[in-house]
């Protein structure tokens, strides 16, 4: 008789309480460059869980703020946030607004040419510094890339004291939030658009995971890849977060972005691990999402147990409000 109490009990309380959930879908903000990846996962994780995911994809440094804005409009925002950098995630949990931040993939930066111009990782400083090639980047501070590309121009003054300038200067910000770009048309990926079609640019400063996606897109199959010389070389670390206020779905989803399964989606679209190192300034708070999220269930798991003992002795209503809370 008390098995079936139990069994009836746990029906009662699935149906009292996790179907409702099931119409409100997990919000996931995250970079311009992780769309086709996260898409992905976003899709497998619905798959696996039956938990919809609402995405919503732009310039890291602009997202941010709008999450920003969010809270101090409604006290709430999306559940996590996956952006191409440290910093922006690192201020919303400085700001109290999010969870630690963890590095969960990685990518880098790379010049993409167009066809035709002959440039190697030996020679790309000497045509960047060219009067007559059109550089383009995305826009510094509204998106991580741009600042990447910044900091690129930067170590070029190892060269030279004046590389920097130069090319800060000669800098056409075609994407990222600059209110001035050029608009590109719907469907159109930027790198081929910039690159072949308008060649607003000859070269582009971009992450691999982009210049993959343009040689795989129409129109963009003779552009370039070109790794930058050590000396330039630059890593971008991305970081992910779970906002304040987030549906436990949320922890749930962030779980599976830094799964085997979430990792190996991201590899497919040419991200590489994650930094095994945790930023400075960020102290060893940045790990805990990592592992966190695993101590979180398993916290659950007790707490269940202890519920579904108080369902078994006949307090069944208290076991479910509490199971469930």
């Amino acid at each position: 008789m008390k098995k079936h109490f139990f069994a009836f009990s746990l029906i009662a309380c699935a149906v009292g309480v996790t179907l409702p959930t099931q119409a409100f879908a997990v919000k996931l903000y995250g970079a311009g460059s992780l769309r086709d990846s996260l898409t992905e996962v976003a899709e497998s994780f619905n798959e696996k869980y039956g938990i919809p995911v609402e995405t919503r994809f732009g310039p890291s440094g602009l997202t941010r703020e709008f999450i920003e804005q969010e809270f101090s409009e409604t006290g709430k925002s999306a559940d996590v946030f996956a952006s191409a950098d440290i910093n922006n995630p690192q201020t919303l949990f400085e700001e109290g607004l999010s969870e630690p931040v963890v590095n969960f993939t990685s990518n880098r930066m790379t010049a993409v040419v167009r066809s035709g111009l002959g440039i190697t990782s030996d020679n790309l400083l000497d045509f960047l510094l060219k009067p007559e090639i059109k550089l383009g980047t995305s826009t510094p501070i509204a998106d991580p890339s741009g600042d990447y590309a910044w900091e690129i121009f930067d170590k070029a003054n190892q060269i030279k004291s004046s590389n920097s300038q130069i090319l800060k200067n000669k800098a056409l910000q075609l994407v990222g939030g600059n209110p001035n770009a050029p608009i590109v048309p719907n469907g159109k990926n930027n790198l081929v658009y910039f690159l072949e079609q308008t060649k607003q640019a000859d070269i582009f400063l971009a992450y691999y995971t982009s210049g993959k996606t343009a040689q795989a897109t129409e129109g963009g199959e003779n552009l370039q890849i070109v790794e930058l010389p050590d000396y330039l070389a630059t890593k971008a670390n991305y970081g992910l977060t779970t906002l304040k206020n987030a549906d436990p779905d949320g922890e749930k989803l962030a779980e599976y972005i830094l799964s085997p399964k979430g990792q190996e989606i991201l590899a497919k679209y040419g991200f590489s691990e994650p930094s095994t190192s945790v930023p400075k300034h960020q102290g060893g708070g940045g790990i805990l999402l990592a592992v966190g999220v695993a101590f979180i269930l398993n916290k659950k798991q007790v707490l269940v147990k202890k519920q579904l003992i108080k369902i078994v002795n006949g307090d069944a209503e208290q076991g479910c409000h509490n199971l469930f809370e």
